[in-house]
């Protein structure tokens, strides 16, 4: 332990603790605007300097270990004027248009240069160059907003692991961005969006749809319905300054209903019908190698997140035949809703214009993909983040705090336990295991509250081994199988798992891939800053909105049976192969 005053308050900290880390500790705010808890602490910004008694300098504190006996003053006159200095220094470079920034109200830069009490730029002059980039389906860039803190290079070559943008020439003509100064589109990008989640300004960010969905609604001719994620009704709320981990699902819907669309639907009816069908294929290749003695691509890996589709298609094609052929919940309710839903209410699927609700940049990017037509149009024609969504209500006037609470509406709104885990690394995993298990074996899995501790949490890779010791007659051959699954979010620990695998070292038949960090409650879309505590908080919310319904298993949710009688027929059957089933192709890694 080390044991240091800050402001004249002792504070004793573990050893390598930092002087930032020891100050939060002790109470006392330190600005940053290139740190990254856990992630990044490079000192770039120079925000977070501190003075330290004996010192020649002026000492970042992100950087700089706490230590025996070491004297700090946070807020000494050296210390704010620097500060100041240093803010006003990065303001003088960015393109201050906060007015029309939807990062306004919203910005690390506009909150640090308001405590510091910076109300003048002193230092006009030549501004960095302007790149304007709306290349890709999901994200946008904007040099002249860029402030260079390296957070979103961090976290997409250390998190992630694509390393598509990077600091491009040197000094006053450096820009963050792909090689040559590209756009993205020109270099493997994943889309996830995590840049932008981290980017403490407008640099990067969603590309907004939020018109396009306002003049689908003015369109009398147009039958607009709205799905929203599992992830969103653990995040939204933070939209309207509720703390993180709050369930707004009742709130959000009669928020939608105000907005005007004509059916409020969820995405989590969607996850059930992709556990029936990813579970059935599961067992179903089980069968081939075990009985048939097939070739079989296994391990299984799930196909829910179209960032991990992406990075699976550029860094390692080989494994798209191990990838699930089902669609993720997103394209299979749009599949569904514009023939099974267009039935039931006498519309041309042209005449529906289905609005997703995602918490993830990368759903943007999936729902243009040109295979995502089986319905014969375009399954899903808008995606919105959980951030567009919060703009998009209070652009309505709404106030979300006085809404009362209101359901989904029936056929496409009914989802059990198992769908709103979805939204949590590991949740996908269990949602399969819970139906698969029962099938095979006739009794429900046998952990405490159906929960499958070990790939629950935040540990980056997860695994659990599952014995089956009694089955009913149709599984027999998989009586005395001990299945193996691994779970792991964040592109970079997915990396380590396949890597595993490829050298024979992991023996996996399941495995579960989420891009972002806490799969989805973590995804690029959603409300700013994502911490692992607000990571946390939102997986905690989605285990109570799980555990609270009295449904908790996809294949006893009464509207999927209802599915399967009336359309669909049967899991994989020639219908669901059809409509809920694609298939993915190499691309160039550039």
């Amino acid at each position: 332990m080390q044991t240091l005053t800050i402001d004249n308050n002792k504070v004793e900290v573990p050893d390598g603790t930092t002087i930032l880390d020891a100050a939060n500790k002790a109470g006392v705010n330190i600005p940053t605007l290139c740190y990254l808890e856990g992630v990044q602490a490079i000192g770039a910004c120079r925000v977070c300097l501190v003075e330290v008694k004996g010192a020649k300098t002026l000492v970042a504190s992100c950087v700089t270990p706490a230590a025996n006996g070491m004297k700090v003053n946070t807020n000494s006159r050296r210390v704010r004027q620097a500060r100041r200095k240093v803010v006003e220094l990065i303001l003088s470079d960015h393109e201050g248009d906060c007015q029309t920034c939807d990062r306004n109200g919203d910005c690390e830069l506009q909150e640090v240069a308001q405590d510091l009490g910076i109300r003048e730029i002193r230092y006009p002059g030549e501004k960095s160059r302007r790149i304007s980039d709306t290349s890709t389906e999901a994200l946008v860039r904007d040099t002249a907003k860029c402030i260079q803190c390296r957070r979103c290079v961090t976290v997409c070559r250390e998190v992630q692991g694509v390393a598509a943008i990077f600091p491009q020439d040197r000094g006053f003509e450096t820009v963050i961005g792909p090689a040559f100064c590209s756009n993205l589109d020109s270099v493997v990008c994943v889309q996830c969006g995590q840049c932008a989640a981290v980017c403490p300004v407008g640099a990067i960010a969603e590309k907004d749809q939020i018109d396009d969905v306002w003049a689908a609604l003015d369109d009398p001719d147009k039958h607009v319905i709205v799905q929203t994620a599992p992830a969103i009704r653990a995040a939204l709320g933070e939209c309207f300054d509720y703390p993180p981990g709050t369930c707004v699902t009742g709130k959000m819907v009669s928020a939608l209903r105000r907005i005007g669309f004509d059916g409020v639907f969820d995405t989590e009816f969607a996850a059930d019908l992709t556990i029936m069908e990813e579970g059935n294929e599961l067992l179903m290749r089980l069968k081939r190698a075990l009985v048939d003695k097939e070739e079989v691509a296994l391990p299984q890996f799930t196909s829910c997140s179209p960032g991990w589709i992406k990075y699976a298609e550029h860094f390692y094609p080989e494994l798209l035949p191990n990838i699930s052929t089902c669609k993720s919940p997103q394209q299979m309710f749009g599949a569904a809703a514009k023939t099974y839903y267009a039935e039931k209410i006498g519309k041309r699927p042209e005449d529906i214009v289905v609005v997703s609700i995602m918490p993830c940049t990368a759903k943007k990017f999936e729902n243009r993909r040109p295979e995502m037509n089986d319905s014969g149009v375009r399954d899903v024609d808008i995606v919105l983040t959980t951030r567009e969504l919060g703009r998009m209500i209070k652009q309505a006037g709404i106030d979300f705090a006085s809404l009362p609470d209101e359901r989904m509406d029936s056929i496409l709104g009914m989802s059990s336990g198992a769908a709103d885990i979805f939204a949590n690394t590991g949740g996908v995993m269990e949602a399969a295991l819970r139906t698969a298990y029962e099938i095979v074996t006739g009794k429900p899995l046998p952990f405490k509250k159906l929960h499958i501790k070990p790939i629950a949490g935040l540990e980056g890779v997860k695994e659990a081994s599952i014995e089956i010791s009694e089955t009913v007659p149709e599984w027999s051959f998989l009586k005395g199988v001990t299945l193996n699954v691994a779970v792991a979010h964040g592109l970079g620990n997915a990396k380590k798992v396949i890597e595993r695998i490829k050298a024979g070292e992991a023996g996996y038949h399941f495995v579960e891939i989420m891009t972002c960090p806490g799969g989805c409650i973590g995804g690029g879309g959603q409300p700013r800053m994502t911490s692992d505590e607000v990571r946390k908080a939102r997986i905690e919310a989605i285990y109570r909105e799980d555990e609270g319904k009295k449904i908790r298993k996809s294949h006893e949710n009464p509207e999927i049976k209802q599915i399967y009688e009336e359309f669909l027929k049967k899991p994989l059957g020639e219908k669901s192969h059809y409509l809920l089933h694609t298939e993915y192709e190499a691309r160039e890694r550039v």
